[in-house]
């Protein structure tokens, strides 16, 4: 294979959705992928089968490489620092993918800088977590995601599981929140930064199940400082590529921060049909240190609906099904095999009348899992 302009860790629909535009702008890139067979290795022919945990598998597939990045954050970054001793510019960096990886340590530095958060605290023990206070959140402080390794505690009792799975955990208040709001970002090792319209993340069991673009009815002040935070965040923790900032709205009209991702982000998927440049397009200039493209939504709404595993187990022979009740609507399959509740898959619609946009995106994602 050709020497790649840059290297790819993780196989995942996030890497996937790299190579289109990647092949747009004539980049080559060679992947480290968990399996043969994996979502990324599927359309990415220089792709090379390891462990993002082992050095070895790490070098292997960065020889040539000069620039790394990532589909995932768990890469450990003791063996990123070898790998940018050795001449590979990680992008992030581990000082910033530290802050995606490490929610006590993301809510430290936040905390430094300024940043609006919900009040958090460590928790050891119970003791700790009764001196804490009720109703609190709890969070394991490194691989939770998806819902998983978090718990809604109302009383010690809540706690068991939490405390039982033997991890470090992070207590945060339970924050009595309007909606979930995400502002996207990428910037460029230069310092080029570029922000998306600011977009509502509808939630159900802990996991993204469609997303407005732009956020319904959000007051522009309230957008405007939104996209302000999520500037200021990526350029204090130098992160590079893709940034997004999940969000708390209040009731009474503030912003929390609650999460963040160093990747391109499912709040973003909107962008490959309804923005000028999708976040993958930006992530991969980003990271190359290019310019960075326009972020200006090409219709007046964008919804992205996820399609989660269901009664479809077929979805190729379903596709047709789906684009012929909705031809406008865009199919994203990730192909993946289809498990209960394993995001498989997306849909995007773009139009003018966000009534008909949202009806369109959720009924070509129901065609698609539940027939």
């Amino acid at each position: 294979m050709p020497t790649p302009d840059l290297a790819v860790i993780g196989g995942g629909q996030l890497a996937r959705m790299m190579q289109p535009p990647a092949i747009a702008l004539g980049l080559r890139i060679r992947l480290l992928a968990e399996g043969p067979d994996v979502s990324a290795a599927q359309i990415v022919p220089d792709h090379v089968v390891g462990d993002h945990t082992v050095l070895d598998d790490l070098r292997g597939v960065v020889d040539g490489a000069p620039v790394v990045t990532f589909d995932h954050e768990h890469v450990p970054p003791e063996h990123l620092r070898v790998l940018e001793s050795e001449g590979h510019a990680c992008r992030p960096g581990p000082h910033a993918l530290l802050y995606a990886q490490d929610k006590a340590a993301m809510r430290e530095r936040l905390g430094a800088l300024g940043a609006p958060c919900p009040r958090n605290a460590p928790v050891a023990s119970r003791d700790d977590l009764e001196a804490f206070g009720f109703p609190a959140v709890l969070k394991t402080t490194r691989g939770g995601y998806d819902g998983k390794g978090v718990w809604v505690v109302r009383s010690q009792d809540d706690a068991d599981e939490a405390f039982a799975s033997d991890r470090p955990l992070l207590a945060e208040e339970l924050v009595d929140f309007r909606r979930e709001l995400s502002a996207l970002v990428a910037r460029s090792p230069s310092g080029e930064v570029r922000s998306y319209p600011v977009v509502e993340s509808r939630q159900v069991g802990g996991v993204c199940a469609e997303v407005v673009a732009p956020a319904p009815d959000l007051d522009p002040a309230l957008a405007a400082e939104a996209r302000s935070l999520a500037e200021r965040i990526a350029t204090e923790l130098d992160v590079t590529g893709i940034l997004a900032v999940e969000l708390f709205e209040t009731g009474d009209g503030r912003l929390l921060v609650n999460e963040l991702a160093m990747r391109p982000h499912n709040t973003g998927h909107w962008s490959i049909d309804g923005a000028v440049t999708s976040q993958f397009e930006n992530h991969l200039r980003a990271v190359l240190d290019l310019p960075l493209g326009g972020t200006d939504a090409r219709q007046p709404w964008s919804v992205m609906v996820n399609v989660l595993g269901g009664a479809v187990d077929d979805l190729e022979a379903q596709r047709s099904v789906v684009l012929a009740a909705e031809p406008d609507v865009k199919v994203h399959l990730y192909g993946k095999s289809v498990t209960a509740g394993r995001k498989v898959g997306h849909v995007t619609a773009v139009g003018d009348d966000l009534d008909d946009v949202l009806s369109r995106a959720r009924h070509a994602a129901a065609l698609l899992t539940d027939g």
